[in-house]
């Protein structure tokens, strides 16, 4: 394997594995008060997008970093949704 193959595999995972802590926080206190809905949709596409790429290269260290990160994103994100509406106060 080439020297910059393996650059791109570590800038991958320290890149990937930099969610995992906020992903676990997120799943597990479901406090999503300090997230950005507008932030996450965007980058969540973005990484959707850096996987196609990485596809259509046949590049695996963007196709398996992005895969993950897209993973974790989407979580974050959904949970954004599902758990980040203000109720609504009552007239």
């Amino acid at each position: 394997m080439a020297t910059q193959d393996w650059i791109g595999y570590a800038a991958a995972t320290l890149t990937t594995l930099s969610f995992v802590p906020q992903a676990v926080l997120t799943l597990r206190t479901r406090n999503v008060s300090g997230i950005s809905l507008g932030m996450y949709s965007c980058f969540t596409v973005g990484v959707a997008l850096w996987l196609v790429y990485g596809i259509g290269l046949g590049e695996w260290p963007i196709i398996v970093a992005n895969a993950v990160t897209l993973t974790l994103a989407a979580t974050i994100l959904i949970t954004k949704l599902r758990y980040g509406r203000k109720p609504q106060s009552q007239p």
